[in-house]
């Protein structure tokens, strides 16, 4: 029996475990940074299977090692698979729905780590069977700024190693449990945060003239930023600035002293996205200041795009092909969402595909919503294809 079909029986064997590992981390969503309980219920696996890791890693990250023992080889992948929540309220009646009030799995996080932990060990199991090392990274604070990739990138994750290759699989509710999808090159945008704060003299609304209308200065500042992305960016490359938070706490005949807005812009050049935030505070200031007022700006360090490589995506969707069947692997669309891996493809050559979640005889609810719900079927091939990746991809 070769190495592949021992990854095919093994699938089979951890499946029931891994749909466990899925159930218990559904039903106990943490938040973005507080993943401590999360942490803990990895590394206690971890521990019991006897596979070496760190923890701590920039707040609650863990690495996992597997080294194979074949032989001496210095080729080296990693892979990641996210631990938070969101806050949501989960709508599902299902035995395993979160019982945390307010927080649910509602993105796939849930599922990426639990297939991660099935296929390391997996792999851990397999190591006298192949040489070199993989390193399983479960990482928290994906869907909040900082991010937890940079934190961890900062907190010196891979240490003295350098992996030739870093993947990453995601949920994805357009493609039924069993396919997958890749793209290459720039596949998710860059993801800035924009608070702006407009100051004036606020006074009686039947007294214009003596008084900044900071109403009025948000509005067209607002419209400012529509023509910024469509008039002062390259058309070649998309750009995204959208508002959806304007409060002026006024009245029917109050202009308010202070109006605040919160955005946010999505580029997929980094270039293009550099240039829109040297812009966007000195429209806004121009803008403010030709209704005498001021505009504050904010923009908070934020995600930059997601690339995936072209010859590593090439390589790691042969090898899914070879596993899967070339009819259940395809493509996705490319689009303007963000994920803080791009942090990683920022420093090393990777790779994001996406593994179908939906159910043939009902619907998925959709992504960040309270119905989200995975068809457990996908946990079979995300766990194996993992572990078939890892050995498909080592340079043995």
């Amino acid at each position: 029996m070769d190495i592949l079909q021992q990854v095919r029986q093994l699938t089979e064997q951890l499946f029931p475990e891994v749909v466990g590992h899925y159930r218990h981390l559904h039903s106990h969503p943490e938040l973005s940074y507080r993943e401590q309980e999360t942490a803990a219920y990895i590394t206690a696996f971890l521990q019991r299977e006897g596979i070496p890791f760190r923890n701590g890693i920039g707040g609650y990250g863990i690495v996992a090692e597997v080294k194979g023992e074949k032989e001496l080889l210095d080729d080296c992948i990693a892979f990641v698979a996210d631990m938070d929540a969101l806050p949501v309220q989960e709508e599902n009646e299902v035995p395993y729905r979160s019982v945390n009030e307010g927080v649910m799995h509602a993105c796939g996080h849930d599922a990426q780590a639990a297939a991660l932990m099935g296929a390391v060990k997996m792999i851990h199991s397999l190591r006298r069977h192949f040489a070199g090392t993989l390193l399983f990274v479960f990482q928290p604070g994906e869907e909040q700024s900082p991010g937890g990739a940079d934190l961890m990138l900062r907190d010196n994750l891979f240490g003295e190693q350098i992996p030739r290759m870093i993947i990453k699989q995601h949920a994805y509710i357009d493609l039924p449990a069993g396919h997958v999808a890749f793209q290459s090159g720039t596949v998710m945008a860059s993801a800035d945060e924009v608070h702006l704060t407009v100051k004036g003299q606020g006074g009686h609304g039947a007294l214009p003239h003596e008084l900044n209308d900071t109403v009025l200065a948000a509005s067209q500042i607002v419209v400012a930023m529509q023509q910024l992305a469509s008039r002062r960016s390259n058309p070649f490359h998309p750009i995204v600035l959208s508002f959806g938070r304007f409060i002026a706490a006024g009245a029917t005949n109050v202009i308010p002293p202070e109006v605040t807005l919160a955005g946010s812009l999505r580029c997929m050049n980094e270039e293009e996205r550099r240039k829109m935030l040297v812009l966007i505070p000195k429209i806004a200031s121009d803008t403010a200041s030709a209704y005498g007022c001021q505009c504050e700006t904010l923009l908070p360090e934020g995600y930059p795009c997601v690339v995936s490589d072209e010859a590593v995506t090439r390589e790691v969707k042969a090898a899914a092909a070879q596993w899967l069947g070339e009819e259940r692997v395809g493509e996705y669309p490319r689009r303007m969402t963000a994920d803080d891996f791009g942090f990683f493809t920022q420093q090393y050559p990777c790779c994001y595909y996406r593994f179908g979640v939906s159910a043939s005889n009902k619907k998925t609810g959709a992504l960040h919503s309270g119905t989200f719900l995975i068809d457990e079927e996908a946990l079979h091939t995300a766990t194996g294809l993992l572990a078939a990746i890892a050995l498909k991809c080592l340079k043995m």
